[in-house]
């Protein structure tokens, strides 16, 4: 049995195996893991969720992003205090996401398809750069790396004028930016 709870007061879904050991020598990435966390996906609210293999307050982040279509990711962007510290690196493992740019007045100015069958299969993204995702197919498993500690309360610098998740408002927005992708009514 696997739990799944609320971090801080982000709200953020993170699965965490029971008797988890982050010093055992070897953690497995494999299909049975991205099946499991999938499923578990499509059973909450978020449409989506993640499996942390780091520890709250680690230096390094690592953790799977389970995606599925209709997951809302509020656009947002990373801050840190380091020079560089802000960075993110995302890595599809299994389907497809895309990776929306805004600048700061919330125009979409640029987009990426990443692809477990590529040809573009991940992005470093550079700190300070308003982004969003959306699952462009089911069970879609991100791989991504940024710098930690993870501090839920400051994790995030949301871009405003964007509805907050769970709305009406937000479901059109993903449904939105899936059309710009897909070119063709994304129900």
């Amino acid at each position: 049995m696997v739990a799944v709870s609320r971090s801080g007061s982000s709200g953020l879904s993170i699965r965490r195996p029971p008797g988890m050991n982050h010093n055992k020598p070897l953690t497995r990435i494999d299909q049975h893991l991205f099946d499991q966390v999938a499923l578990e996906a499509q059973q909450i609210p978020r449409l989506r969720l993640n499996h942390n293999f780091h520890q709250e307050s680690d230096l390094v982040q690592r953790f799977l992003n389970v995606l599925q279509p209709g997951s809302y990711v509020r656009p947002h962007r990373h801050r840190r205090e380091q020079p560089g510290g802000g960075f993110e690196c995302f890595l599809v493992l299994q389907g497809s996401i895309g990776l929306l740019l805004f600048d700061r007045d919330g125009q979409v100015i640029g987009m990426e398809e990443l692809g477990a069958a590529g040809p573009t299969r991940g992005i470093e993204l550079a700190g300070d750069q308003f982004h969003s995702l959306v699952a462009l197919s089911s069970d879609s498993v991100l791989f991504e790396l940024k710098q930690g500690p993870y501090l839920p309360s400051a994790d995030k610098d949301f871009l405003k004028g964007f509805p907050l998740e769970g709305t009406a408002e937000a479901r059109q927005q993903e449904r939105h930016w899936r059309e710009l992708f897909s070119g063709t009514d994304a129900a």
